[in-house]
């Protein structure tokens, strides 16, 4: 059950991977390299920080398989099709929401301390995105412009490591972990919640820092 709901979450990274090459206008190939970046490039940087070896998807052709079906079938798709304007980020919560979980349940099997747990659940979340963004030519990166996006990955992966010291069963933590997060990061994108801004921060002018 939890390896389905991984390849659920890698291919809509790779949906996204396809998505944000199309807005970038990339070429159908381009938007495969981008497909894999999306969808390894995070689970990628966590092996190799736990020195897991062989790395994951070197010996998974069933995942390899997920992100190319997934990466040409979108291709495809938005050649006769136009998507909704927020189809990135809802595709993009979906598998930011798996990945982290599945991320926060590896660094648990290998022993990890509760930080590291969270440290590496947020990098496998996030990495795959930033690298994405950076090969559009997306300056700051979407993890660094939106504020409950690396916040709603931290949020789920707490609730993973929670729900394992409760003792709870590995699947419902999980669902109930990614749940979270993508909560947590749709609730961000249609009501438009956002840390405050550093400028937000500064007081009125005519105003001292520290009145009331």
């Amino acid at each position: 059950m939890l390896h389905v709901l991984y390849l659920a979450g890698v291919a809509a990274f790779a949906a996204s991977g396809v998505l944000a090459a199309y807005r970038a206008n990339m070429d159908p190939f381009g938007g495969l390299v981008l497909a894999f970046a999306a969808s390894i490039s995070g689970g990628t940087m966590r092996d190799l920080i736990l020195d897991r070896r062989p790395l994951y998807w070197t010996h998974d052709w069933v995942l390899l398989t997920v992100i190319i079906c997934v990466g040409v079938g979108t291709i495809v798709y938005l050649r006769f099709w136009s998507l909704p304007r927020k189809s990135l980020l809802v595709v993009d919560a979906v598998g930011l929401s798996v990945v982290t979980v599945i991320g926060a349940r590896a660094a648990i099997a290998a022993g990890a301390t509760p930080l590291a747990v969270i440290i590496l659940a947020v990098l496998t979340g996030v990495a795959g995105e930033v690298i994405r963004d950076v090969l559009c030519g997306e300056f700051p990166p979407l993890l660094l412009r939106e504020d409950v996006y690396a916040i709603a990955a931290l949020a789920g992966a707490g609730c993973l490591l929670l729900l394992h010291h409760l003792g709870a069963r590995p699947t419902p933590a999980a669902a109930i972990s990614a749940g979270v997060v993508f909560a947590l990061r749709m609730g961000a994108v249609y009501l438009g919640l956002h840390l405050p801004r550093p400028q937000q921060l500064r007081p009125r002018p005519g105003r001292r820092p520290d009145a009331d």
